[in-house]
This record gives structure tokens, C-alpha cells and sequence, in this order.
């Protein structure tokens, strides 16, 4: 889970940092829909009543995450229906607040970083770093039967990637410390910012329930490598585009 929150409205680059994807961030907005739709229809969200009430629906939903989500001691194991949990898992979240602060990041984050891309190269991106930020958490607590859900390990790539191809756009956040007041900060300290908290906390944290961190680790470090590797030679944004998003904390 990313868990930043306050008021956060969307953005767009100025002339020149994007490919021009017609139609828009199509592959972003899929993935919205998809999430959403998915959480809905599920026993997570409580608006089906299908799965019951009660012990019957916290039964539901305890098998849903069990079946769609990673168990990483039987991911290490080999299990073959378990190869796939890293990428079905992307699509699965554990209540509305996770689903909706995690789908507001990949708006604000991943409509920017798609328009760089381009659809098909994000959609890709998206997919197979959410797989290795997935699968390194799995590695790290190889014997962990806690269930991993949510897309988190996907959007801290695509912060990652945002970090080289965007490192000043204009970033607005408000921290309570500071009585909510509005400071604006060059993306590249905030995401760093953010990245050092996830690291710290990744660190104190164990294998049990709870903010997958070490998940946040990798997705970001994987992300940002990406774009290093794939943009380097290429023309970076340059340009101190704006964004507004929330507070940061872990």
C-alpha cells in the first residue's frame, strides 16, 4: 500500500514530454477500471451479497486473497498455480481505502509515465516490475504464510521511473507536522523523500501483517533502473512541470 494521503488532482506535462498517445493514458485507465471493477464484484468490498455477512463473508474473503494472492512460502516452494499469484495480486486489494489511494497514485503517476512510454511499453513495465517487487518481498520472507495483495509494488516502479524522467516536476504536498501548509518541491526530493521512509521502515518490519514496505523497496528501485537503463541515452524532461499530491508518511 502507498499510503499517501490528502487532496490530490492530476496533472500533465508542457509541450514536448510526452509521445502523444492518442486517445490518452488508455493503459492507466484500464488498469483503474480493472482494479475497481474487480474489488467490487468482490467479497472485500461487502456490496456482494452473495458472499453472506459475517463469519461466511470473512471466510470469503480470507479464501479470495488465499487464492488470488502471493503466499510467499508457497510461491519459494514451486508451487505452479503460485508462479502466477505475483501478477494476479497486482489486481487484488484489501479494503476501499487501499484500493482508492492506490489507484489516485497510479492516475497522478502512471498517466505521465505512459505518455513517456508509450501504451505498450507501460502496460509491460507495469506488469513485470509489480512481478519482481512481488517476487522480491516473496524472497525475502520465503516462509511467510501471510497473504501480499495490492498494486503498490507496480506504482512504486512507475515512482521509480518518474524519478528519472520527471526529477522537476513541481510536487505540492501538505504535512500535518506543519499544519497541513502547502510546500512545492522538485519531484526528485519528495520521491526521494518518500523511497528513504519505505527503506527505513522496510528495515523495522517483519514478515507478519501489515504495509509490505520491502515491496515499495524493490517496485522503486526497479522502476527507476529501468528508466536509467532505458532513457539514459534519450532526452529526460527537463521542464518543471506541476503536480499536486499529499502528505507522505509510510
Amino acid at each position: 500500500m502507498i499510503d499517501w494521503r490528502g487532496a490530490v488532482r492530476a496533472f500533465r506535462a508542457g509541450p514536448g514530454s510526452r509521445r502523444g498517445t492518442r486517445g490518452g493514458p488508455t493503459v492507466t485507465y484500464g488498469l483503474i477500471a480493472a482494479c475497481c471493477l474487480l474489488f467490487v464484484i468482490s467479497p472485500v468490498s461487502g456490496l456482494n451479497p452473495g458472499y453472506g455477512t459475517g463469519e461466511e463473508l470473512l471466510a470469503a474473503q480470507g479464501a479470495y486473497f488465499r487464492r488470488w494472492g502471493v503466499v510467499p512460502a508457497e510461491l519459494m516452494a514451486g508451487d505452479p498455480r503460485a508462479l502466477l499469484t505475483p501478477l494476479t495480486a497486482l489486481f487484488v486489494h484489501g479494503s476501499w481505502l487501499h484500493l482508492l489511494g492506490n489507484m489516485l497514485f497510479l492516475y497522478v503517476f502512471g498517466a505521465m509515465a505512459e505518455e513517456r512510454m508509450g501504451p505498450v511499453e507501460f502496460a509491460l513495465f507495469y506488469l513485470g516490475t509489480g512481478y519482481l517487487a512481488l517476487l522480491g518481498y516473496a524472497v525475502a520472507h520465503a516462509h511467510s504464510e501471510q497473504t501480499l495483495v495490492g498494486a503498490s509494488g507496480a506504482i512504486s516502479a512507475v515512482l521509480g521511473a518518474f524519478l528519472f524522467l520527471f526529477p522537476r516536476a513541481r510536487v505540492t504536498s501538505l504535512f500535518p507536522f506543519l499544519f497541513f501548509l502547502p510546500l512545492r518541491f522538485p519531484a526528485w526530493i519528495v520521491l526521494i523523500f518518500w523511497f528513504v521512509l519505505q527503506w527505513l521502515a522496510a528495515r523495522a518490519a517483519g514478515a507478519g501483517p501489515g504495509v509490505a514496505y520491502l515491496a515499495h523497496v524493490v517496485g522503486f528501485s526497479v522502476g527507476f533502473l529501468y528508466a536509467w537503463g532505458r532513457y539514459r541515452g534519450g532526452d529526460r524532461v527537463k521542464a518543471q512541470t506541476a503536480a499536486t499530491e499529499g502528505e507522505s508518511q509510510p
